[in-house]
């Protein structure tokens, strides 16, 4: 890339269906010749989307090259878990995450 051109990524939803999937794989299809720097797959509150989040993000990179980024939300998780999820993105191949503190948990006491 040189200086001046722009830079573009994507940020794109886990899938929740197999419809969802389609869709987002026929979008992928056609933004990836547009040369994103890479892609991001969200995740869902209080990790709701983890498992989707990773097999996405793992497929796009695998089956298109572009570099992919996770997201994942560190509220809550022990160093452990954290540390656990980041091997597993790294074990699939994945360099780049998007680390986010996340909503805290709701209490009893609404606070």
């Amino acid at each position: 890339m040189t200086s001046g051109t722009p830079s573009v990524s994507f940020e794109f939803f886990p899938p929740k269906t197999e419809k969802m999937e389609q869709s987002l794989w026929q979008a992928i299809q056609r933004l990836a010749p547009l040369g994103p720097s890479f892609v991001s797959v969200t995740y869902g509150a209080g990790g709701s989307t983890r498992e989707r989040t990773h097999n996405t993000v793992t497929r796009i990179q695998k089956e298109t090259g572009i570099p992919a980024a996770a997201h994942f939300t560190c509220v809550g998780a022990t160093r452990e878990e954290i540390d656990a999820i980041a091997r597993t993105y790294w074990d699939a191949g994945i360099r780049h995450l998007v680390a986010l503190r996340g909503d805290p948990p709701e209490t009893a006491g609404g606070g």
